[in-house]
């Protein structure tokens, strides 16, 4: 039976049995931190949709389906030992022990990370964080990456970095956490660590074939795709930033209008910078930007008030749309751009918290209270953001090389698909179904004398490729 009471105002109430101390869980707050799971949980397809509709035809269904899929393996990890080595109080600064394995003794006590949840609540809201990370930092694989070795690495890079990195920015016994530094809802643990990540997972894979070549110079194959992944991130990032308030308050408020308000001057920005080379009012252009203004806004959202979260939308929407070019002259083939949004966005967004994070703001709440940042003239916060910032930066990039290249030597988990799979796409070569019909792939396929030996070599896709070769001859007589 668990120790819980219910008080006259209908509020969940729990007695510690060994110091006696009593913890009031409003219903509110639970109900709040719920509803924000979902809309965090709503990220994650959608970002698969957003990844989808840039790609081209034939990787399309591959990138939606590795969105469900994170969410299905994170979900084992966090149960397994994820949260228990991100979130344990008893861990050290670095990581969490397993005192949590396996979920045990997560229920009725107050949470880490605010008292008045329960602990079981703070879990599956915490766990929407760590399945949407690994997500962004697959974004690296696009058009060129095996589906199978990805359940491997989704684990690992999970065990390996996520947690660390969540540990030492949210945990109470976290090196960042003790130093003071603002992260509100994942600027280095989420945005910078998959940002680096999927840098490291491009560099390690190489360029994709035809780079540098007009055979890479396409455009989205579906900006509905594109449009409707952003609505979705637009539409949860309201329970991913306003709900690590973790209460229904005036905090949690602030977050949502900064939050909404950053996103829209970032897509504006975005747009008005590509619409001075192209003429043209592209609709990718504002959605990548109000993605990058989402990202900017993260680890500020409950530290500043609405005037900054102007600025954050407009910095991130000039910097990460210049940050994109990077990849040209570094020679690296981000296709994504996963770290120009989500890396170089963080960053932007742990500096400008640094300067405009505000005691008053983080007091919304009417319990918190920190020094502020340089609005407060507590001149120390910029080194602490800058530390973690280059932290974050140097051990996901780091570690996920590591894994990356321990996977590449065991049998059966080497990600790299040959230049055959390539061609014919991820969707074919490792499903054998498709985001839509049959889309002829002669074209691609033209000048390519030996793609059959190595496609055969890998998944034998080619008697699929001479049924459809023999049907569409048989439908022109």
């Amino acid at each position: 039976m668990v120790n819980i009471t219910y008080d006259a105002s209908g509020s969940i109430v729990w007695q510690d049995p060994d110091t006696g101390k009593i913890f009031v869980y409003n219903p509110g707050d639970i109900a709040w931190t719920l509803a924000s799971t979902a809309l965090v949980f709503i990220m994650i397809p959608g970002l698969g949709y957003f990844y989808s509709g840039l790609l081209r035809r034939k990787n399309a269904l591959s990138m939606i389906y590795l969105s469900v899929m994170t969410i299905a393996v994170v979900s084992f990890q966090w149960f397994f030992w994820g949260f228990s080595l991100t979130f344990s109080e008893t861990g050290s600064a670095f990581i969490g022990d397993l005192r949590y394995f396996g979920l045990k003794g997560v229920l009725e006590k107050p949470s880490i990370g605010s008292a008045r949840i329960p602990s079981i609540v703070f879990c599956i809201y915490q766990l929407m964080f760590a399945a949407i990370t690994p997500m962004l930092a697959i974004g690296g694989f696009a058009d060129r990456a095996h589906l199978g070795p990805l359940l491997a690495f989704v684990f690992a890079w999970s065990t390996l970095v996520y947690d660390p990195i969540a540990c030492w920015t949210w945990n109470s016994n976290g090196w960042s956490f003790a130093h003071g530094s603002y992260d509100f809802a994942g600027g280095t643990p989420v945005h910078i660590s998959s940002g680096s990540a999927a840098l490291a997972i491009s560099i390690y894979l190489g360029k994709r074939r035809g780079y540098g070549t007009e055979a890479l110079a396409y455009k989205p194959h579906n900006t509905t795709f594109v449009v409707l992944g952003t609505v979705f991130l637009w539409f949860g990032w309201f329970g991913f930033n306003g709900g690590s308030a973790l209460s229904a308050n005036l905090r949690a408020a602030q977050a949502s209008i900064v939050t909404n308000l950053a996103a829209s001057v970032g897509g504006l920005t975005w747009m008005l910078w590509d619409y001075r080379i192209e003429r043209k009012w592209s609709a990718v252009g504002f959605c990548s930007g109000a993605i990058a203004g989402l990202v900017a806004i993260t680890p500020g959202s409950g530290f500043v008030g609405s005037p900054a979260a102007v600025l954050f939308g407009f910095m991130a929407g000039t910097i990460c749309n210049f940050a994109t070019q990077l990849k040209f002259v570094f020679g690296y083939d981000d296709s994504l751009d996963v770290f120009a949004s989500h890396a170089i966005g963080g960053i932007v967004g742990n500096i400008l918290t640094a300067l405009f994070a505000q005691a008053s703001v983080a007091g919304f709440d009417g319990f918190t209270v920190i020094p502020g940042g340089w609005l407060d003239r507590h001149w120390i916060q910029l080194a602490w953001h800058v530390a973690d910032s280059c932290a974050g930066v140097s051990y996901s990039f780091t570690m996920t090389t590591i894994i990356l290249w321990i996977m590449h030597y065991i049998p059966g988990l080497r990600i790299r698909v040959p230049e055959g799979v390539e061609i014919i796409g991820i969707d074919e070569s490792d499903m054998g179904e498709f985001a839509y019909d049959y889309v002829a792939m002669e074209p691609e396929l033209k000048g390519v004398s030996y793609v059959s030996s190595v496609v055969r070599r890998e998944s034998d896709p080619e008697s699929l490729m001479k049924e459809r070769h023999s049907s569409a001859s048989g439908s022109n007589h």
